[in-house]
């Protein structure tokens, strides 16, 4: 029975290639269009979950007071690490202070590369649970030590072993490969990590000791992961004099802009990173609100387009529901019939949005700054695909499967 519908639902697009053309067409390229944002979107609404402790890790941030405006920013002193882990540790259980990610030369050999890379505390690797390859976590503690991203190792040695190899950054320091983790997750704040070195050895090199940098010279940065049994906001309001106390007790003169502590939650990093007059504003989740309205409103009138032309058509059908009701068809079989050919038309269309998205991807990634993939393996995808297909053939197939059909 239902090849029988199917047969006679092919045979009537035939009839009308031009209309079946533009209706399918019509909804398959609105379908791609929010398919692409829908992938962006969840890109972004996904960003840094792939860590872990995605929901324990925050950055220190602070506000600052200069002629009566509060400004906010990410980079600390030194000095917050020892004064947060001393002083407060029985909130943490790990306190990492970084330097910025900067592109620096590694050399080995012949081979020089110019790779992001970044100066740590040892706990970060534990704080981002990295995944090693070779090596262990504790590869950091040796001072003159480096850890490699899984694919810079494989840029720099090849097939060879990387472990123990002595690799120069920016010319000056030789430093031991001490272990090779797996590359961190594309959309998080952390994919371009190709290298970590001991933050120890930064201050060493740097000689930051003696040139007697302190309180005032916010140049780093400085990352958490809270205990279990405490919460952002009760760290967030214990810590809030943390850096006041530091510089009163230093004698520093940073006191006089009111420095104030706080915890920028990793799950806002990505969505929520303006501040203004020290109150987080939003951010990026603006674009969210505004591409999805806008993939929803394209998925809609591709909707509309694609049940009007649908409606239209059937009404030329009348004739044949009243021969077909005059050799004995039941009603019950037409209105079967009209869905059939409804859900049809829309599956054909929804596999042609696939192909159109995946030919796509490429240059939308390229414009995006991404590198996203079509989740074909995740049963939500499908299960809002099928869910699409079903209502939109229902919707647009129910004029003539339960107007028609009543004659």
């Amino acid at each position: 029975m239902f090849k029988n519908y199917f047969k006679i639902a092919w045979r009537a697009l035939g009839k009308n290639r031009a209309s079946a053309i533009i209706n399918i067409s019509g909804l398959a390229i609105g379908m791609a269009v929010a398919m692409l944002i829908g992938l962006w979107i969840w890109d972004e609404l996904s960003f840094n979950k792939g860590i872990k402790n995605y929901n324990t890790i925050a950055q220190v941030m602070q506000n600052q007071t200069f002629n009566g405006e509060v400004q906010t920013w990410g980079s600390q002193a030194m000095q917050l690490g020892p004064q947060l882990r001393n002083h407060y540790g029985s909130n943490f259980k790990h306190v990492v202070v970084a330097s910025f990610t900067n592109d620096h030369l590694l050399s080995f050999g012949d081979k020089k590369l110019v790779k992001p890379g970044e100066y740590m505390e040892p706990e970060i690797t534990d704080m981002l649970a990295l995944k090693m390859l070779k090596g262990s976590r504790g590869g950091l503690n040796e001072l003159n030590s480096i850890l490699l991203s899984g694919t810079m190792a494989k840029t720099l040695f090849g097939d060879a072993d990387p472990m123990g190899k002595i690799v120069t950054i920016d010319k000056t320091l030789p430093v031991k490969v001490t272990g090779v983790y797996e590359d961190l997750p594309l959309n998080s704040s952390f994919s371009n990590l190709n290298f970590i070195a001991p933050f120890e050895l930064h201050v060493k090199s740097e000689k930051l000791v003696e040139k007697n940098v302190n309180w005032s010279n916010s140049w780093f940065r400085v990352f958490v992961q809270i205990a279990d049994n405490t919460t952002m906001q009760s760290v967030s309001a214990h810590i809030k004099d943390s850096k006041l106390k530091g510089v009163l007790k230093a004698g520093d003169d940073d006191d006089r802009f009111k420095p104030e502590i706080f915890l920028f939650p990793m799950s806002r990093w990505n969505l929520y990173g303006d501040f203004k007059n020290g109150i987080n504003t939003g951010g990026k989740i603006k674009y969210i609100w505004l591409y999805g309205t806008i993939g929803i409103f394209v998925l809609l009138l591709a909707c509309i387009n694609f049940m009007n032309l649908s409606t239209a058509r059937s009404q030329k059908r009348a004739r044949e529901v009243g021969i077909r009701k005059t050799i004995g068809s039941l009603r019950r079989q037409l209105i079967a019939q009209f869905f059939s050919e409804s859900l049809m038309v829309v599956l054909m269309a929804f596999v042609i949005a696939i192909v159109l998205a995946q030919l796509s991807l490429p240059f939308f990634n390229e414009v995006a700054g991404k590198k996203m993939n079509i989740a074909y393996a995740n049963p939500f995808f499908w299960f809002l695909c099928v869910g699409f297909c079903l209502i939109t053939g229902v919707i647009s197939g129910s004029y003539p499967a339960l107007y028609l059909s009543s004659f």
